[in-house]
């Protein structure tokens, strides 16, 4: 059976490499992108830094700062309209997206409506964005959503309250700068959240029905750098050889489930975001311990795999030692870093347990659960729902 594999056709890797985007975009025949950031990297002094590199070689651009948290149809639309403007001197044609997923996830969609129109929920799995549209150069500054290596993006649809999951090809970034350095500012809840995003994308693709040759390997090598480095990262976030190796798991996480796509804890986790406003890595936090026991003993020996790849088990663990290993690992996790239930995060009980079915449906009708070893039913999700509260 084959493998439909999609990446970047341009990776700069290392610290510094952000000095390389002049020579990334003459590559991509690009003379005048849209830059697509939030606020903070206005504030951190990101954008002001990029902006040098493109005035150092006189390259026209345009800058739209005004992304969001888990990024809606209504936040994008501002920027489809700034990119169908373009400039004085011309139309854009190409696009910088700089900062953490959601400005990649925002950049992602502007790009896809400012050439091909539409609404975005036009794109909403099952349907796709089947053609190559403007390129995109993705600069993450996290390390853990992997949007830079992705051919998907995650927009809510603020009419009904669904975060809708939106794949294909156009959604591919063209180019990825993989600084670690833009990581060293992060604060530790972010570094906690998007770490452990980093580590569900990695266990997820390697469990998946579509796991291939091509996503385990890459997905095993992410669990490598992931595992021995999440805690340092959150108690010593001046650590550069484990910031180095953070952001280089979290782009191989990202390139293992861009093949082998995500599962049950993602299909889970983007209702509780749509509804309650709580950060992806956050919301997938919460959930990963609680599915990945529900879904053991469908993908015993992969899971086993995972516990002895991150650390936690040795070669010396049966199966089942090792993924019970796992799981205190997994729960051990959230304690340390400080990952809250939803009921701690202040969601409302009342309208949490009045969502419940609502969450299962939206959670199905993703389509990521049915990647998932063990497949659940609507109750057995309004169940799991109801376990991590």
């Amino acid at each position: 059976m084959s493998s439909n594999i999609l990446m970047p056709r341009i990776m700069e890797i290392g610290g510094g490499s952000i000095a390389r985007l002049a020579d990334v975009l003459a590559a991509l025949i690009a003379k005048r992108p849209l830059i697509i950031t939030d606020p903070m990297m206005v504030q951190l002094g990101y954008l002001e830094r990029l902006e040098q590199l493109l005035q150092n070689a006189g390259i026209d651009y345009g800058v739209f700062s005004e992304t969001v948290p888990e990024p809606t149809e209504a936040s994008i639309r501002a920027g489809v309209d700034m990119m169908q403007q373009g400039t004085d001197q011309g139309a854009y044609d190409s696009l910088i997206a700089l900062g953490g997923g959601s400005p990649i996830d925002s950049a992602k969609a502007i790009g896809v409506l400012g050439h091909f129109g539409g609404d975005i929920r036009d794109f909403k799995f099952p349907n796709s964005a089947a053609q190559v549209g403007l390129p995109l150069i993705a600069i993450p500054t996290t390390a853990g959503t992997g949007s830079e290596m992705t051919r998907f993006t995650i927009i809510t649809d603020d009419t009904v309250g669904e975060k809708m999951l939106c794949p294909g090809i156009g959604f591919m970034p063209a180019a990825a700068i993989i600084d670690y350095e833009l990581t060293m500012s992060v604060p530790a809840r972010v570094t906690a959240d998007t770490g452990i995003d980093a580590l569900t994308h990695a266990i997820e693709a390697y469990v998946s029905k579509k796991a291939n040759a091509f996503s385990d390997h890459n997905a095993l090598a992410a669990m490598r750098l992931i595992g021995p480095n999440l805690r340092t990262v959150y108690s010593e976030p001046d650590n550069r050889a484990a910031r180095e190796d953070m952001m280089l798991g979290a782009t191989l996480a990202g390139l293992a489930f861009s093949s082998a796509s995500v599962a049950l804890v993602h299909g889970m986790s983007r209702p509780i975001g749509a509804a309650f406003h709580v950060p992806h890595g956050m919301s997938n936090a919460m959930l990963l311990p609680a599915v990945t026991r529900f879904s053991l003993s469908s993908a015993t020996a992969r899971y086993a795999t995972c516990a002895r790849t991150i650390g936690v088990a040795t070669g010396n663990d049966d199966d089942e030692t090792a993924n019970q290993k796992l799981l205190a690992e997994l729960e051990s996790l959230n304690t340390e870093l400080q990952v809250p239930r939803p009921r701690d995060y202040g969601i409302d009980e009342n309208e949490y347990f009045g969502l419940l079915d609502t969450m299962a449906e939206q959670a199905l009708g993703s389509g990521s659960p049915g990647n998932n070893p063990r497949v659940p039913s609507h109750s057995e999700l309004v169940d799991l729902y109801r376990e991590i509260w």
